[in-house]
Formats: C-alpha cells, sequence, structure tokens
C-alpha cells in the first residue's frame, strides 16, 4: 500500500511543478519538461520556445528556478538544462497556451480555434482535434468540437502518433477548458516502404532538419547550464506575449462560420420581392 501511495503522490506532485512551470515561464512557451534521478541529483530538462526568457540576464531566471524546485518541490540538487522546440505549432501544450491568452484578451472562441486549427495544419500536422467546453456563450456550459485531417481516435495509433494537452482559460463569463489533440505524420510507421522512396525521403528529412547548437552557459561560478538552440528557427516575436500580440493583429481578417454563413445569405432587396 506504501508503494501505491508514493506513486500517487509523485504523480500529483509532477502536476503540481507542471502547472508551476506553466505559469511561471508562460512567457517562454513552456511545452513539457522531462524529469530523471541522477546519482549527483536530480536532472530537469525544459522545452521552451524561448530558451533566453528560461535563463534570464547573467542566469538569474535559472538561479531563481532552481531555488524554487529545490525548496518548494523537494528536488535534491537539481541540474536544469533548457531545449528549444524544434516546432511550436506541433505542441499541444503550447497551443492551449496560446489559445488560452487570445481567450483571456477578449477573443471570440470560435476564431481563436479556427486559427489555432489553421497554424497546426500548416505545420504539417496529419491532423487536429480541438474540444473547449465551458461557459462559452451564455449562463449554461456548452462544448464545441472541432476536427480537421486525419486523427486516430483509438488503438496503437492513436497511442504512438497523437499528443494532446488540457489547459483552463477564466474569462468574463466563467472557466473554459480547452483540450488540443495533434496527429504528427513524423510519428507514423509505414508497414512497408520501396527502397527508392526510403531513400529519397532520407534525403529530405536531412535537407529539412533544423540544425541544433548546444551551448553551455554560466549561471554562477563553475554552474553551468546546457542550452540547446534549433539554428534558423526564424521566431520574430522575443516572447509569447508579442507572438500572441502579433497573431490577435493577423486573426482579424480570418472568417468564421457564422460570418461564411451571412455571406451566403440573400439581401432583404432580393429575397422581399420574391415573396420569400
Amino acid at each position: 500500500m506504501s508503494a501505491v501511495k508514493n506513486v500517487i503522490k509523485d504523480n500529483y506532485n509532477m502536476m503540481l511543478l507542471k502547472d508551476y512551470l506553466r505559469m511561471q515561464i508562460k512567457d517562454a512557451g513552456f511545452s513539457h519538461a522531462e524529469i530523471s534521478k541522477t546519482p549527483t541529483g536530480t536532472r530537469v530538462s525544459l522545452n521552451v520556445t524561448r530558451p533566453g526568457i528560461v535563463i534570464g540576464r547573467k542566469g538569474s531566471g535559472i538561479r531563481e528556478l532552481t531555488e524554487k524546485l529545490e525548496k518548494d518541490f523537494g528536488l535534491k540538487s537539481p541540474q536544469i538544462s533548457v531545449n528549444e522546440i524544434e516546432k511550436p505549432d506541433l505542441s499541444p501544450s503550447v497551443m492551449c497556451n496560446r489559445m488560452a491568452s487570445h481567450l483571456e484578451r477578449g477573443t471570440a472562441f470560435r476564431r481563436a480555434t479556427m486559427w489555432t486549427m489553421k497554424q497546426i495544419m500548416e505545420s504539417g500536422a496529419m491532423g487536429v482535434q480541438i474540444t473547449i467546453s465551458g461557459k462559452l456563450r451564455g449562463d449554461r456550459s456548452a462544448f464545441e468540437k472541432h476536427v480537421a485531417g486525419i486523427l486516430p481516435r483509438a488503438g496503437h495509433h492513436a497511442e504512438v502518433i497523437v499528443d494532446e494537452d488540457i489547459a483552463h482559460v477564466k474569462t468574463a463569463m466563467g472557466l473554459i477548458g480547452i483540450r488540443i489533440r495533434i496527429a504528427i505524420k513524423e510519428k507514423l510507421i509505414p508497414e512497408f516502404e520501396l527502397k527508392k522512396e526510403k531513400e529519397d525521403k532520407k534525403k529530405k528529412k536531412e535537407k529539412e532538419t533544423p540544425v541544433k547548437k548546444v551551448e553551455e552557459v554560466k549561471v554562477e561560478g563553475d554552474v553551468k547550464v546546457e542550452v540547446v538552440k534549433v539554428e534558423g528557427g526564424g521566431n520574430k516575436a522575443k516572447s509569447e506575449s508579442e507572438q500572441i500580440a502579433i497573431e490577435a493583429e493577423k486573426m482579424k481578417s480570418l472568417k468564421t462560420m457564422e460570418e461564411d454563413e451571412a455571406s451566403m445569405k440573400w439581401p432583404k432587396s432580393v429575397w422581399k420581392p420574391l415573396g420569400i
């Protein structure tokens, strides 16, 4: 029974840690954390869109984060490394946070949903499903499910190629939950493949794969932090807040289903004389 209690306690602590990191390094585009115990301490690998924000000026951000993880979460001698995400638009956690930020800014939930789906599919996803629930329009709770592309729902493929995450956001109407599931093409292993096609795919992948650069940043004294950056990432925005502001401006040109339906309707000047 004690073993079961320990497992439950560890899982609960991991959930609290993830929630803390999601809020603390939100502007850095937090995706997920990988924690493993080593003989010298605890290795914490943070996957973010902008590593520079996590490190901070002269390593101040990493230093504060290390102290917090050791003191509040009981991690022994945490050794933090920061990895830059190659394709942020294919990370369910990043896209959940971005969509939540748009809803916080007052963007209509359908417009935010359509924009998020568009961004994910344009980044090369095989399929995406966005479920949004809560106080969407009035006092009564409701939910909507939007799907694009091909997304396995069950079985082996669903376990292997589909990533998902959940986020919650408090708006003026009430609490809203967001769940995003993304099917990634690269994780799909074909049953058989012709030799020529395999060679062509390998060459194409080598050209498209971004170059990763490993750097060691000095924080304090002899303490160093390993930072893995993607060369040629092309992130125009310096932070997630700037990225949200840029997307909000672009989103204004996006038409929702209601606007498409309204444009398809006949004007009164046409249908009134016809007696419709």
